[in-house]
């Protein structure tokens, strides 16, 4: 080769170079023993450690935390098979665990990370190297995961009720049919707050709902916080899984006692009257399991309101 031609070719491994250490993404060339032989600039400026420093270390002795079995059971095939693999972030959030790039603006403590490992191979067309390639996706990931709760705060709203945090009406009705398809025993309890329309007249909005909200934590305590709801206004129901009629009564009874006593310091009668329905084996629908329920609600009404009853035929 003349003179020129190797002057030429040391210009192109300069700038081969120069491109290895200064690309935006990490770069890692490990041997057949995980050593590692090349360490860019991404990676030193995200570690801390120096190429000088990394090259000829063996990769979990730089990074103890990082999941040895795991990482081996990825770059294993790729030096026998000699074909590519890849990570990505919804898996696996990181493979170097990173600070964030952008600690005062970004909004997440680590840098989220897709990773692909490539077969390098020798002139003799083995696989005895691999390259680990690093690419930072953590504006890509935080933005994911903000649509992702946003969906599901959405979601909440559409089945929850803002003020007492029940499930709403229609929401739990589908909880109430796969309830009655389990066939599951239990019984149904409906609660209706007596007089409230008067009660708000009465009282401030602010304070009615404060009753509606300490009633709604009361129904969280009694089972599956999804078979409570708040069925409508002053209305609430809720599944009483697995309970018999004696119990589900003494439930409902210590439920109105509980409503009752948030009058007691107050110039006002504060009560509810309340319904029970046990699902027996003739009930033919999960409707007319509600209707047995809300016709005991109906009785508990007519007579005289501050009572519980239970349906009978």
């Amino acid at each position: 080769m003349s003179d020129k031609g190797q002057v030429e070719t040391i210009k192109d491994i300069h700038w081969l170079m120069d491109i290895l250490q200064n690309i935006d993404v990490g770069l890692v060339v490990l041997d057949r023993n995980y050593d590692v032989q090349l360490w860019n600039a991404f990676m030193e400026g995200h570690s801390g450690l120096s190429p000088q420093l990394a090259k000829g270390k063996n990769l979990f002795s730089l990074f103890p935390d990082l999941d040895e079995t795991w990482f081996k059971q990825k770059a294993e095939p790729v030096f026998q098979l000699k074909t590519r693999t890849f990570t990505i972030w919804e898996q696996r959030p990181y493979l170097f665990h990173f600070r964030n790039s952008r600690p005062i603006t970004g909004r997440s403590k680590f840098m989220y990370q897709n990773t692909s490992i490539i077969p390098l191979e020798s002139v003799t067309r083995q696989a005895d190297h691999l390259c680990v390639i690093i690419y930072d996706v953590t504006d890509t990931a935080v933005g994911k995961i903000d649509i992702s709760r946003a969906n599901q705060t959405l979601s909440e709203i559409q089945v929850r009720d803002s003020l007492t945090g029940l499930m709403n009406k229609s929401a739990w009705l589908s909880v109430l049919e796969s309830y009655y398809a389990s066939q599951e025993h239990g019984c149904l309890l409906l609660l209706d707050m007596d007089h409230f329309r008067d009660l708000n007249h009465a009282l401030s909005h602010q304070q009615c709902d404060e009753i509606l909200r300490r009633i709604g934590t009361g129904l969280k305590t009694l089972g599956d916080e999804q078979h409570a709801a708040r069925f409508g206004g002053e209305i609430f129901s809720v599944i009483l899984a697995d309970k018999g009629a004696d119990e589900a009564m003494q439930i409902a009874e210590k439920l109105r006692r509980s409503v009752f006593s948030l009058g007691k310091n107050s110039q006002h009668t504060i009560s509810a009257s309340i319904g029970v329905a046990e699902r027996l084996e003739d009930t033919p629908s999960a409707s007319e399991w509600l209707s047995n329920a809300d016709k005991a609600l109906y009785h508990a009404k007519e007579s005289g309101r501050n009572r519980t009853s239970l349906f009978k035929r």
